[in-house]
């Protein structure tokens, strides 16, 4: 009998890493997609004769119509859960990649834009769930597992961009239509396990949160959302108008300029691997106070040294920066329990909303002023992390 009940929960242990697997890798196909986009700016403002007001423009336009409808679709699928919802969303960010692909003016582009961004806005609130319930009670682990698929993706998108499609020309970007069929075959399997896992936890009863008012819980909600805005603002500094800093300040090439951002997000990707597994054994507390406030001695220096400095501190600045994100997500998760696509949807899409205000803001801050302007003001903004001591302590470390 043990050896039986050993074997099984074996066997669900291995399911389980095997679909927090294909959930990362979906998103790392997702996010490296999407992140085309972003890297493509120089090449649009090149073929199209953009400011960088329009390209602020262009990057609100997919920031927008992914964080509106997030916590919608959150909300909407903890009432009734979809679970081939994922394949949806990529079909839709398929739709939108060979919209960009073949764009002949402004307005398509920032169609195509909006298309990549409904994608998105479906995509996150359901894989988070299924990262979730993958989890094995690890959720912090869960969490940067399906995270460091994105921000991986999110890393080559500009590699990719690099090598690919600036020799080869915007048309290119249709080549990657194949990737968006692989995610689509990979999630179809998701859903079917998401499927099965829905029926089998029907008539549960739901998980209990903490003691702590409407009130509390509000106000720690806000305390989060303004941390994710410190936090996205920032890296919409970076994100969107690093390579221009770069070609700007240094003089380097439009390629060149795209392999110190793959450098930038690579850390980005590491450093999310960390915060999750760390909060699940020191609390969530603790990281996000490392990683938002920690940053801003890293950030204040970037603007003042050569590049060779600037590369390695970006690389710093990305790697630490990147572990906060996980750790308020199943945060706020477990501050609101049983409304996990809530969260998900509210916090993805809040953050990418922030990301493409950040982007418009900071693209019509660089038309004024220039572009070193923005690097100068946006290095205080990690000094926002001090309101972490508003949060309560939620979390009992795991015990070793």
């Amino acid at each position: 009998m043990s050896s039986t009940l050993a074997a099984t929960a074996a066997s669900q242990g291995d399911t389980r890493y095997k679909v927090l697997g294909a959930i990362s890798v979906s998103h790392f196909l997702n996010d490296l997609l999407q992140s085309l986009i972003i890297a493509l700016y120089p090449l649009f403002k090149s073929n199209y004769e953009l400011s960088f007001t329009q390209i602020g423009l262009l990057s609100l336009t997919y920031q927008i119509t992914a964080s509106l409808l997030q916590p919608v679709v959150g909300f909407y699928t903890d009432k009734r859960p979809q679970p081939y919802s994922l394949v949806l969303g990529m079909g839709c960010t398929l739709s939108g990649l060979l919209l960009l692909a073949n764009a002949a003016s402004f307005p398509l582009l920032l169609l195509g834009a909006m298309v990549v961004g409904l994608g998105s806005s479906i995509f996150h609130p359901e894989s988070s769930r299924v990262a979730r319930m993958a989890s094995g009670g690890r959720h912090g682990l869960a969490q940067s597992i399906f995270q460091v698929g994105g921000n991986g993706g999110t890393a080559l998108g500009p590699l990719l961009a690099a090598l690919i499609i600036i020799p080869h020309g915007q048309g290119s970007l249709a080549w990657f239509a194949v990737l968006a069929l692989l995610a689509m075959a990979v999630l179809l399997k998701v859903g079917q396990w998401y499927r099965l896992q829905q029926r089998r936890q029907a008539g549960r009863p739901k998980p209990q949160g903490p003691a702590l008012s409407r009130r509390r819980i509000a106000v720690t909600l806000g305390v989060l959302l303004l941390l994710i805005t410190s936090k996205y603002f920032y890296l919409a500094s970076l994100t969107n108008y690093y390579t221009f800093y770069l070609m700007d300040h240094f003089g380097l090439g439009m390629q060149a300029a795209q392999y110190h951002l793959f450098i930038f997000l690579f850390a980005v990707a590491a450093g999310t691997v960390l915060g999750g597994p760390i909060g699940d054994r020191i609390g969530r507390k603790q990281v996000i106070w490392f990683s938002i406030l920690g940053v801003a001695p890293f950030t204040l220096i970037l603007p003042h040294v050569g590049l060779t400095a600037t590369t390695a501190l970006s690389f710093v600045i990305g790697f630490i920066l990147a572990s906060a994100f996980s750790a308020i997500i199943v945060y706020a998760q477990e501050l609101l329990p049983g409304r996990v696509g809530t969260i998900a949807g509210l916090f993805f899409g809040f953050a990418f909303g922030m990301a493409g205000v950040g982007a418009a803001v900071l693209g019509h801050l660089a038309d004024s002023h220039g572009i070193e302007y923005v690097y100068r003001l946006c290095a205080y903004l990690p000094l926002m992390g001090v309101i972490t001591v508003l949060l309560p302590n939620l979390h009992t470390p795991r015990q070793r």
